[in-house]
């Protein structure tokens, strides 16, 4: 059975009163997340919530104030404002927002994804062990990419897994791990991986009226091995044929630290008169994903729309602007988990899929304790979905 919120049973006492707390980064996000169950406990009105046990359950507003101010040494401390004793708190943080600043001795300083990790673990400090419990969500999982090792190598992430745990955090959710695998550092506490594959499909269904999604008109891509997975499970949902890229690379020669791709090579049907659908976890650069777009189009592949949780574009826009204007890519995918530039909300041929609303969802049924399997598992879902848009309705 497909779960709605309103059909969620919620008759577990909350673990504690809510309290979420949105570094500085993610504010913007954490104000729509904190409407969101505003709005739902105002309009539910939920049977229990006058007995003691439900103190706090219905209020104007659930964020917690805490801020992280910095000395002129660049230096900073965790402050919480007001008491979080016996709450489940929910601290949110953007670690790719490198548009924040501070001040460093009088320099002007980016803010780096050690810097909102550091900024994470002041405010658990100042929390002091206080909370019922703490629940960290990051949507980006800090480090991700240094996820195993392949010569004599840190491993971050899983080190930071481990300091979390081990500073008090109970649940740590995060959203297309680089890596799922990483959390076996943690194996005794809770962590969640979640795929925004249903609000890729709805943003793309919302966005192009003229689709047909089945196997002789779509396809599903995975620009590399690591992908695979992705494009799997929207291939089986869908009903659709899937095609993966894999990359040769030149072991011979390390440039920027990595192995130089010499091509990517395809294996899978013909994508010739098909839309495709490219699926990663991020885009940094962008270079693989232009490749891959560049060899679908040499096999004769109708629109291409490129879908990543992340789009980091590290190295700016002008070459997805370029690939557009070229007809080589119809659309790209990405979620607001992590910071978007105004430039990018503002190209043509990008897709913003909200996801504040889904970590709203979350939130509100882990408070009571309730589960998320439902949640985190879309497919019936999309299955919904595209049959709406097959029927001509609104989606």
């Amino acid at each position: 059975m497909m779960l709605r919120r309103n059909e969620r049973v919620l008759e577990n006492i909350p673990v504690g009163a809510l309290g979420i707390i949105p570094l500085d980064g993610c504010k913007e996000m954490g104000h729509h997340v904190d409407d969101y169950i505003v709005k739902w406990r105002h309009e539910d009105g939920h049977a229990f919530k006058d007995d003691v046990v439900f103190n706090g359950y219905e209020k104007d507003t659930y964020l917690i104030d805490a801020k992280v101010p910095r000395f002129g040494s660049g230096e900073a401390k965790g402050i919480i404002a007001e008491s979080v004793r016996g709450r489940d708190i929910y601290l949110m943080v953007d670690v790719c927002n490198y548009s924040l600043t501070y001040s460093l001795t009088g320099c002007i300083n980016h803010m780096s994804p050690d810097d909102h990790y550091q900024n994470l673990k002041r405010v658990i400090a100042a929390i002091g062990g206080k909370a019922r419990r703490i629940n960290v969500i990051m949507p980006f999982l800090y480090e991700s990419r240094q996820h195993k090792r392949s010569s004599r190598e840190s491993l971050d992430c899983a080190l930071a897994l481990q300091e979390l745990v081990r500073m008090g955090v109970d649940n740590i959710i995060t959203f297309d791990a680089h890596d799922p695998r990483v959390q076996n550092a943690i194996p005794l506490s809770g962590f969640e991986t979640v795929r925004p594959t249903y609000q890729f499909v709805k943003g793309l269904l919302r966005t192009h009226k003229d689709l047909k999604i089945d196997s002789d008109h779509m396809m599903a891509i995975s620009p590399d091995e690591g992908a695979t997975e992705r494009a799997v499970y929207l291939a089986n949902v869908l009903n659709l044929d899937m095609g993966m890229f894999y990359k040769r690379r030149d072991y011979t020669k390390i440039v920027d630290g990595r192995n130089p791709i010499v091509a990517h090579e395809f294996l899978g049907s013909s994508v010739e008169g098909k839309d495709v659908i490219i699926l990663d976890d991020m885009i940094s650069s962008g270079d693989s994903i232009l490749d891959v777009a560049k060899q679908l189009k040499n096999r004769k592949a109708k629109r291409i729309f490129a879908a990543a949780t992340f789009g980091l574009f590290t190295n700016g826009l002008s070459k997805f602007d370029k690939a557009y204007e070229e007809g080589l890519i119809d659309g790209i995918l990405t979620s607001n988990l992590i910071y978007q530039t105004p430039e990018l909300l503002k190209r043509p041929y990008y897709i913003n899929c909200d996801m504040s609303k889904y970590i709203a969802l979350m939130i509100d049924t882990l408070n009571h304790d309730g589960s998320i399997n439902s949640i985190l598992n879309p497919s019936e879902r999309i299955v919904d979905i595209v049959e709406r848009y097959n029927r001509g309705e609104e989606v």
